[in-house]
């Protein structure tokens, strides 16, 4: 176990190949084949399609900075800028002839829908598929072509390829949910490419203010540089960003400044966007850097109020101390144990969790050796992992049995208290032993305290969930356990650790080796054994086969020699016996 505890990031790349978070189609998410589809039908959690999404975001990305650009500055508009946004456009419009053929998912069934009707049908009826016709013809070529101004009204309609934006949106989305990529990186490169965009669109809006006011020289630029319109497109660009950063930052040199009433109103509306867009950003910041310091503030408040507590009711430093040392220990394996993740999942695939954890420390461990497999099973499916730090007590003498731990690495020491009033060593326990098995075997308060003697991890296995079990796998297995523990406590003397008020009890356990608990089984004459069902007495198991022959003898008032089961099969030990067998008595 203590190898096999590691890192959280290993086991992030084991659950990476895994990780297609989309909710379409659920095998495929978790991993499975694809079902089959149609021919001409084109899975949307497919490869193919996915890699077409990320080339189109590319494009996106190109139009997010020509389209305002172009708008702003005409000069910028060259042939070689128009052949690139026809290119662009023909992308897009082959992406329209492409959503014909995309299966998608019916959030009322929650299935693929690989019907082509259907599939078109849905496409055409939605608003995107006019707004993606609308932003991949190039109207405002097609305006200009028919004798308009690039200029006029009708040149703002090159801003519907904004539209395209939605899609680097789904993509952040996307990225968000994929475990291979850092959810901090991914937000942050979100909130980047966000402030750079409004950054940009903001220096383009003030260009365009600039260029068409009648009066070059009463604009924001033209007061500083009147022949600005002869210069290069990127000098007015410069500027314009540099004026929008100082503007976004709310520092405001004094440099620049708006000269007419439109640059005026704009610079208010951008003014007030930017404290939405200075809100977002920090709001959002603000929870990354605060999550990944959840855990510590959640363990200093915890220790404050540890140490408020151990100050109201005036408690021992010691007492304090250890109190201290355990919660920090607890924050601190609090990413090995994740109590709260595997809460969250369902009992089967806990349990398979505990097999694989687990299972091996309780074969090593020696109370369970020799058990069968189905009780070990049952056992370690309820089992759970704790840590204790060195000097720690983790059993108390003379406490009722509520527990029993199997140490899977570091050390223990079992500590009785003598006479007058000292600690006493008894020995010492180290990985695959036992702590407190003795008080739940045999049902009698712990006869030593339980000491961590380093840092020690352990499985808690609970006195009820252990009895039960127990009870459940049979007798065999019960008198095995016993066996196991006496084996071990022969050589301790146990008699002298324990109160004489419990020997008793204690002897009588381990003299007949004979689990507490209650069987019952079903007796009949050997006349009924053609009939398993046949009418019969239902009776408590005794110790032995002859108080069972003798019993056979109180119902049916005839002695019997031999005890056989519903086969044939002789009976030459009750151990061998379960709950609910039937037996003939011959």
């Amino acid at each position: 176990m203590a190898g096999a505890v590691s890192r959280t990031c290993s086991s992030t790349r084991l659950l990476a190949r895994n990780t297609s978070l989309s909710t379409g189609h659920l095998p495929e998410s978790l991993g499975g084949a694809c079902p089959p589809l149609p021919p001409n039908v084109i899975n949307p959690y497919g490869r193919p399609y996915r890699y077409w999404q990320m080339f189109l975001v590319v494009l996106v990305a190109y139009t997010a900075w020509s389209s305002p650009f172009e708008l702003a500055l005409v000069r910028a508009a060259s042939r070689a800028h128009l052949v690139a946004d026809l290119a662009v456009d023909a992308f897009f419009c082959a992406d329209i002839v492409v959503s014909f053929f995309v299966a998608y998912r019916d959030t009322s069934t929650d299935l693929l829908v690989d019907d082509r009707s259907k599939i078109a049908a849905r496409y055409l009826t939605r608003p995107g598929f006019v707004m993606d016709v609308a932003s991949t013809i190039p109207l405002q070529i097609i305006y200009q072509l028919m004798g308009g101004k690039r200029n006029g009204p009708c040149g703002f309609l090159i801003l519907l390829r904004l539209w395209r934006l939605r899609r680097a949106s789904k993509l952040f989305a996307r990225l968000e949910k994929d475990i291979r990529f850092g959810y901090f990186w991914t937000r942050f490169i979100k909130l980047i490419c966000v402030t750079l965009f409004a950054l940009h669109c903001a220096s383009c809006i003030y260009v365009w203010l600039a260029f068409y006011y009648r009066v070059k020289e009463q604009t924001w630029i033209g007061s500083l540089h009147s022949d600005f319109k002869e210069r290069s497109v990127w000098f007015v660009y410069t500027y314009a960003v540099y004026w929008s950063m100082t503007t976004m930052a709310t520092v405001g040199y004094g440099d620049l400044h708006a000269a007419n009433t439109g640059e005026e109103l704009f610079s208010i509306c951008f003014m007030f966007c930017n404290m939405g867009l200075a809100c977002y950003v920090i709001g959002n910041m603000t929870n990354l850097v605060v999550h990944g310091a959840t855990n510590t503030f959640l363990m200093r408040d915890m220790v404050d109020r540890v140490a408020s507590y151990g100050k109201r009711n005036r408690l021992p430093v010691w007492m304090l101390e250890k109190m201290v040392e355990h919660v920090q220990l607890r924050f601190q394996m609090a990413e090995l144990l994740q109590e709260e993740v595997l809460s969250e999942l369902p009992k089967a695939v806990r349990s398979a969790i505990n097999q694989h954890l687990y299972k091996a420390t309780a074969e090593g461990c020696y109370l369970f050796r020799g058990v069968s497999q189905n009780l070990l099973v049952q056992l370690v499916s309820e089992m759970k992992a704790e840590f204790f730090p060195p000097k720690v007590d983790i059993v108390l003498e003379n406490e009722i049995p509520t527990d029993c731990y199997i140490i899977v690495y570091g050390q223990v020491e079992a500590l009785t208290t003598a006479e007058d009033g000292t600690e006493k060593f008894v020995m010492k326990i180290g990985p695959h032993g036992m702590a407190g098995e003795i008080g739940v075997m045999f049902n009698i308060p712990q006869p030593f305290t339980i000491r961590s003697r380093t840092l020690t991890q352990v499985i808690r296995v609970s006195h009820s969930h252990l009895l039960h079990t127990v009870r459940q796998a049979g007798t065999a297995d019960g008198v095995t356990m016993f066996s196991n523990l006496i084996q071990l406590l022969d050589p301790l003397n146990l008699a002298s650790y324990i109160s004489p008020q419990y020997l008793g009890s204690l002897k009588v356990q381990t003299e007949d080796l004979t689990f507490t608990t209650d069987i019952r089984v079903v007796i009949h004459e050997q006349s009924n054994m053609a009939s398993s069902r046949a009418a019969g007495k239902l009776v408590y198991l005794p110790g032995s086969l002859e108080e069972l022959m003798k019993v056979g003898q109180e119902k049916f008032g005839k002695a019997a020699t031999r005890v056989l089961t519903a086969d044939g099969a002789e009976v030459d030990d009750v151990r061998v016996l379960r709950d609910g067998d039937h037996l003939f008595l011959s």
